[in-house]
């Protein structure tokens, strides 16, 4: 297939934010915008439907207001509805400049949910078009349930289409409403389509409810379709809609199209909806996904070692991204070795022996081990004081129902011993406030708290022990510590303390 340019339209703030639980404020909805347009590179986004809230609108005119301005001036779209002037009019006030008008594109829905007949339905799209076109705004179409329509009654596709197709619109969207088609229907009814319209401009917008979005999209460009929709992170009634990081490196690495998006910054765009929306990414979700650029096989570490023998075009470099080599009952010496690598730390043979014996050993009862344990691991088996700046020699922690917590500790920091008293929010913010107030006589502060985990193994007991694993923010470098613990405070506290021990070091 030859390269043609391929539009991204992405949906992400419209219906993306059909998800059940996903309402994103004004000021997020501004944000995402910015960041899609902007940093993403994506050709259009769909950012509200029109009349849902004052709030609503608010933002819709800060999003349109700021594109004008910075030169994205008709890349901002609103989903509307065929009555007449009431959806026009408040695109209009929101500042718009383009409506994605909602029509019926199969003949059930038309007569059973409008209760009209066909004729009644064009002319009715046809008000709204034309109060549309004289308010000075561009007119998109999208014909609802347009695939079950054009498998169940194409007659009345076509009809609609020859209605419509000379009214003065832009774009028609044929949406996968119920993400009911496989590649080969998309492939041929869009065939058929294009063919039947050749002046038309098609959209394709699928849905996922049979994990096919991605691959329906590429079905789509090989029937000619030159713009399709999709939204950050799958977001999207049901299953979601087509993934924008699965579908613009599909479209790039295997079928060759150009695009307009910018790699680097699709995981941040992922990690800010994944924050806004509250639904999070899963570990082994493509391109996004935490664990995707981590080999944990050693014979796969060993491979790349040996001249990349496990790498691919799908680099973690394209996506700001590194790859990691895991390290648990799997690894082998080429994991310990890219690990020790990217920490700066030579071993000689014998101690990398042990250190690996530990580490199959801890991965043998199922502890997750970070690269930033590697220390911690070299210095108990080596008995080296190394990582040993710290040690908790006391704690004691009380905490009362509508109380502040009180923490009282003895810690001993490089051969000298101390105590310290700190108050806060719960045990552990009562801890970081008493060790906070002992660091400062080392030039020291425990980093911001990006991300905190608490868990226990799967099919554990209340007794099981907890893990706690603390994402630090350290000058723009985030390090993961984790601490292991039947008492999750004491779990979290022992990370801390881990990565008081990593500053200390770094200080001496």
């Amino acid at each position: 297939m030859s390269s043609r340019y391929i539009q991204i339209m992405d949906t992400t703030l419209r219906d993306g934010e059909q998800t059940q639980g996903v309402s994103f404020s004004p000021a997020e909805k501004v944000s995402i915008a910015k960041a899609l347009l902007e940093s993403l590179r994506v050709d259009r986004i769909e950012v509200a439907s029109a009349g849902v809230s004052e709030g609503e609108q608010e933002a819709v005119r800060n999003i349109n207001e700021w594109a004008q301005a910075e030169g994205f001036d008709g890349k901002v779209e609103v989903l509307g509805f065929a009555d007449h002037k009431r959806s026009v009019d408040w695109i209009v006030n929101a500042n718009g400049k383009v409506i994605n008008l909602l029509t019926k594109g199969s003949e059930k829905h038309c007569r059973e949910q409008l209760g009209k007949t066909l004729d009644e339905h064009v002319e009715q799209v046809l008000n709204t078009v034309n109060y549309a076109l004289q308010q000075g705004l561009k007119v998109n179409v999208y014909l609802e349930d347009w695939s079950n329509g054009y498998a169940d009654s194409p007659e009345y596709v076509f009809a609609f289409m020859e209605a419509i197709k000379d009214a003065g619109i832009d774009h028609f969207m044929l949406p996968d409403t119920l993400g009911v088609m496989s590649p080969d229907e998309v492939r041929t009814a869009l065939t058929d389509m294009c063919a039947r319209f050749p002046d038309v401009q098609f959209d394709f917008h699928p849905h996922n409810d049979y994990g096919l979005g991605t691959a329906n999209i590429m079905a789509a460009v090989e029937a000619g379709v030159s713009a399709i929709h999709c939204t950050v992170n799958c977001l999207g009634e049901r299953a979601g809609n087509a993934s924008v990081s699965e579908v613009s490196v599909v479209l790039r690495d295997k079928m060759g199209m150009e695009l307009s998006i910018d790699e680097s910054n699709i995981v941040r765009l992922s990690n800010m909806v994944e924050n806004f929306s509250g639904k999070w990414v899963a570990a082994n979700a493509p391109i996004i996904g935490d664990d995707v650029f981590t080999q944990t096989a050693g014979i796969h570490a060993d491979g790349d070692k040996k001249g990349g023998l496990y790498e691919s075009k799908l680099s973690p470099e394209r996506f700001s991204r590194i790859r990691s080599y895991a390290l648990g009952k799997m690894s082998g010496k080429a994991s310990l070795s890219k690990n020790l690598e990217r920490l700066g730390i030579e071993l000689s043979e014998e101690n990398q022996k042990k250190v690996l014996e530990r580490i199959v050993r801890l991965g043998d009862s199922k502890q997750t081990i970070t690269t930033e344990d590697l220390p911690f691991i070299i210095a108990d088996v080596l008995e080296s004081e190394s990582y040993k700046h710290i040690r908790l020699l006391d704690c004691s922690i009380t905490s009362r129902l509508d109380q502040s917590s009180i923490a009282d500790i003895a810690v001993n920091i490089k051969g000298a011993e101390y105590q310290s008293s700190g108050t806060g929010n719960g045990g552990f913010d009562a801890f970081i406030d008493a060790i906070n107030k002992l660091l400062v006589e080392y030039d020291a502060v425990l980093p911001e708290l990006e991300d905190y985990e608490v868990r226990i193994p799967k099919g554990g007991h209340t007794n099981a022990l907890t893990e706690c694993v603390i994402t630090w923010a350290n000058e723009r470098k985030m390090r993961k510590t984790r601490g292991v613990h039947s008492n999750q405070v004491f779990a979290s506290i022992l990370a801390a303390l881990r990565m008081i021990n990593i500053q200390l070091h770094e200080k001496s």
